[in-house]
């Protein structure tokens, strides 16, 4: 059986909390995110562990060893617990109970089988004591090797546990999926058929998953395979994956970091804000990449910037299926460096409230029309004539 080395699971504060429990007696495993994403050699965020000892039994072991504890989700069966400011979502064992396709009632369980058994895909079923010693009681090792995203036993049986594993399935797919091997054909079949149950998912969790899956460096496959399976008509209506792939090409010609708003942008679909509860940030930003298509790339550099402004530029190019222009870049790079030689005051008393803006916006067009080049006295002559 493989061993595990990795730094967080050697470091002092892990240790510390692996041995609370293991002292006292339980068993204690790291499972999920941070087992799957050593081994596949991808950063690890979170340490999230697996116990047989109830909630009340870690709360009290934690606090006796002068542990911070939060009980994050405690009637569930999980609690933090802060070790040198470390934070270790540690959940006991658990089976489900009753499932609606949104929320589960689970039940405690002694046996590490029935915990990996709840679990969405079997490369989330892996599990690490101590020592690195990896335990993999469902044959998830094989399918994380081959980068095969595979629900655990039935997958319509898992679906139906939370309709919001078939949009994680195509997350995972885009982040760790193997593009050779291609999607495993009994879950394609299983999330087809069960499209009805993702209007039923609050529209947080949903616009969650797509951006977590639009930050993969390419999610075009995944986003055809929600195509193909309705999983996409049913979450967004009116989206459409045609510019994904060419503006992921497009993002990697221009050394482009992947980003879920810009390719939002290309994808679109209706009420997409309210459907995915962008926030407020995002919104405005989605906004800016879609209402100033159609404008000089000069003059998106100076009104947006550089970043936004060649965002603007890769949206639009994927969008009508064109390449992206040198020249293009550099005009926006050289708009982004511009600084309009007029100010309000200097229009003023002449000029005063909605007359003042409007002339300042007329001058600065005029301006931008003319590469730049107006100097402060022509644009006031310009006003005054």
């Amino acid at each position: 059986m493989e061993r595990l080395e990795a730094d967080w699971l050697t470091d002092p504060a892990t240790q510390r909390v692996f041995a609370l429990l293991d002292d006292a007696g339980h068993q204690v495993f790291a499972v999920g995110g941070c087992v799957r994403n050593t081994l596949l050699g991808a950063p690890v965020k979170d340490i999230d562990l697996s116990t047989d000892a109830r909630p009340d039994r870690v709360v009290g072991l934690a606090k006796s060893a002068g542990l911070n504890v939060i009980p994050t989700g405690i009637d569930h069966g999980t609690v933090t617990v802060l070790a040198n400011d470390v934070p270790f979502e540690i959940t006991t064992f658990r089976k489900d109970v009753e499932t609606d396709g949104r929320r589960a009632v689970v039940a405690f369980s002694d046996r590490i089988e029935d915990d990996a058994r709840r679990r969405d895909f079997t490369m989330n079923a892996l599990y690490v004591d101590a020592g690195g010693a990896l335990l993999d009681p469902l044959g998830g090792l094989s399918d994380l090797h081959a980068r095969r995203i595979r629900f655990i036993d039935d997958a319509v049986q898992r679906i139906h546990e939370d309709y919001l594993r078939s949009l994680r399935y195509f997350r995972f797919y885009a982040w760790y999926g193997d593009p050779d091997e291609g999607f495993d054909a009994e879950a394609l079949d299983a999330i087809a058929r069960n499209t009805n149950g993702l209007t039923g998912l609050s529209k947080e969790r949903v616009g969650m998953e797509m951006k977590r899956l639009l930050e993969a460096p390419n999610p075009a496959p995944s986003v055809a395979g929600m195509r193909s399976t309705g999983v996409l008509v049913a979450i967004l209506p009116g989206a459409s994956d045609a510019a994904l792939a060419p503006l992921v090409h497009l993002e990697a010609q221009v050394e482009a970091e992947p980003d879920a708003i810009r390719r939002l942008a290309v994808i679109d679909g209706e009420d997409l804000i309210e459907r995915l509860r962008l926030s407020r940030k995002d919104a405005d930003r989605l906004d800016k990449l879609r209402v100033n298509v159609g404008l000089s790339p000069s003059e998106l550099g100076y009104r947006l910037g550089a970043g936004m402004a060649r965002d603007v530029l890769l949206v639009s190019a994927a969008s009508m299926g064109q390449p992206m222009s040198d020249a293009d870049l550099t005009a926006v790079r050289h708009g982004a460096t511009q600084e309009f030689p007029l100010r309000a005051a200097d229009l003023m008393p002449d000029l005063e409230g909605p007359a003042l803006g409007e002339a300042l916006e007329r001058l600065t067009a005029d301006w931008i029309a003319s590469g730049f080049e107006l100097t402060k006295d022509e644009l006031i002559a310009r006003r005054r004539g």
